[in-house]
């Protein structure tokens, strides 16, 4: 369910703000929901799985916080980003 290092690698390199960026919001955001999706399609044929859902929640949590927080900081580039990632905000 985790991330493999290619895949995260990825996705840093196609959201990251400048040639070093790995932990601006809109990076933490993008990996978070790449989790976020993974752990959700484990949930569709695990359905008894309540430690995954308990991680699920935490990730949801903390990716919406985020997102408040880019909002209310800078909502041009959080506009920019939930349209990026097709989020429904």
């Amino acid at each position: 369910m985790a991330l493999l290092a290619d895949e995260r690698s990825q996705i840093v390199s196609s959201h990251k703000r400048h040639e070093k960026d790995t932990g601006s919001v809109e990076v933490q955001v993008a990996v978070l929901t790449a989790e976020i999706n993974a752990i959700s399609e484990h949930l569709q044929t695990h359905k008894k799985d309540h430690h995954s859902r308990r991680g699920l929640l935490g990730k949801v949590g903390h990716r919406n916080s985020l997102l408040r927080y880019l909002a209310r900081i800078e909502p041009a580039r959080y506009q920019a980003l939930i349209q990026k990632l097709g989020l429904r905000k």
